[in-house]
């Protein structure tokens, strides 16, 4: 009896210890297959860069992966490009596309009253001359601080109407991160609109 019960125990001891390689196994092929993930998004996002980036003093896998969440995920160019694309580059008209690269992120789009905002770098390097905390801000709660008309829904409590903040704030802050470390790497563009 006293070796049946040593046998049992054994068996579940060995049941258990396979149980938790087979785990521990699993969540290891789970986070290989999501660094893969990521290692793809941020490869395609320097693929699909439309302007030369500038990697001084920036974490490269965060810009790539900011690129492709910007350009593939975002459609961020759709409003802040003015116009969106170049002459003769428009896809809307079954052309070959081409990114209005001269002012990319640049802003000047107009909605109603409302015109998109420079999302370049200021001379300082600071996207839309924003610090990260003030860009998270801003999309986690659609804060629009400019203090510039039209104001709605009023003056002292002023929320940004085009654009889609609701969305954008549900996103991670490693994700924010990313689109902030990708602005922070393209062109400035100091005389567009702000």
């Amino acid at each position: 009896m006293k070796r049946n019960i040593q046998l049992t125990t054994l068996f579940a001891f060995t049941l258990a210890a396979v149980l938790v390689c087979v785990a521990d196994f699993s969540a290891r092929g789970q986070k290989v297959k999501a660094d893969d993930d990521e290692a793809s998004k941020i490869e395609r996002g320097f693929a699909i860069a439309p302007v030369p980036l500038n990697l001084a003093g920036k974490n490269r896998a965060l810009v790539g992966l900011g690129s492709y969440i910007v350009n593939a995920q975002g459609s961020c160019n759709e409003c802040h490009t003015n116009p969106s694309f170049k002459f003769g580059g428009n896809p809307f008209l079954g052309q070959p596309e081409q990114v209005n690269t001269d002012g990319y992120l640049a802003g000047g789009q107009a909605f109603g009253p409302f015109i998109s905002r420079n999302l370049t770098p200021n001379a300082e390097g600071l996207p839309a001359g924003l610090t990260f905390d003030q860009f998270r801000h801003i999309i986690r709660t659609g804060a629009d601080d400019d203090k510039l008309p039209p104001n709605a829904p009023s003056y002292d409590h002023d929320l940004l109407q085009v654009m889609p903040w609701p969305v954008f704030s549900k996103m991670t802050d490693r994700d924010l991160r990313a689109i902030y470390e990708y602005l922070s790497a393209i062109p400035s563009r100091p005389g567009y609109p702000q």
